[in-house]
């Protein structure tokens, strides 16, 4: 088998192991499936979060992924599928997609919530045809560190994100690059 073989063959068993490493919020097939895992995703995150929990009550709307696909060996990529909730209603269908190449191998999967924290962030994520992050409204990527310096008072960002529930054999997540554009319904 020639090295192209090879490497497709390696990409395409990774991503079938990626696939299956989080059957809770397994792919959506349907919107109520979808409504559900995002519902879950999202209350786990908040308990496992105090912050999140302010935030949430704090944000304009909620751009929630629960399961998003990551797989790579040197060209890498990820997917998944998420909704728009503002006030607890669903508001629209999303997904987000990111390209990336470079020295990496494995497969992971992971969630991650966007707090929309300004009516900007808002009307971009609804007025685009797909939003770029690292384009556009400023986002800031919580992790403990930064929860434990924030206070609903020192909110000046457009969008938080919490990236969570990573498993798999690839190191480090980014959301820098990842683009988010609706569904069509």
């Amino acid at each position: 088998m020639n090295r192209l073989g090879t490497t497709l063959l390696a990409a395409t068993l990774i991503c079938g192991g990626a696939a299956t490493m989080r059957p809770d919020l397994a792919y959506a097939e349907t919107k109520a499936d979808l409504d559900s895992a995002s519902t879950l995703a999202l209350r786990k995150l908040e308990q496992s979060d105090p912050f999140a929990t302010r935030l949430a009550h704090e944000a304009r709307a909620i751009l929630i992924f629960p399961n998003i696909v990551k797989a790579g060996l040197v060209f890498g990529g990820s997917y998944g599928e998420g909704e728009l909730q503002s006030h607890g209603m669903v508001q629209g269908y999303y997904n987000t997609v990111s390209a990336s190449w470079g020295l990496q191998a494995g497969a992971q999967s992971y969630g991650y919530v966007l707090f929309l924290m300004s009516d900007k962030a808002l009307s971009y994520v609804r007025s685009t045809h797909g939003w770029e992050l690292g384009v556009g409204p400023t986002v800031v990527v919580v992790d403990k560190g930064a929860a434990a310096n924030l206070s609903t008072t020192t909110l000046h960002d457009d969008a938080y994100a919490f990236v969570f529930g990573q498993q798999g054999l690839m190191a480090g997540v980014s959301i820098e690059g990842t683009k988010i554009s609706r569904i069509k319904q």
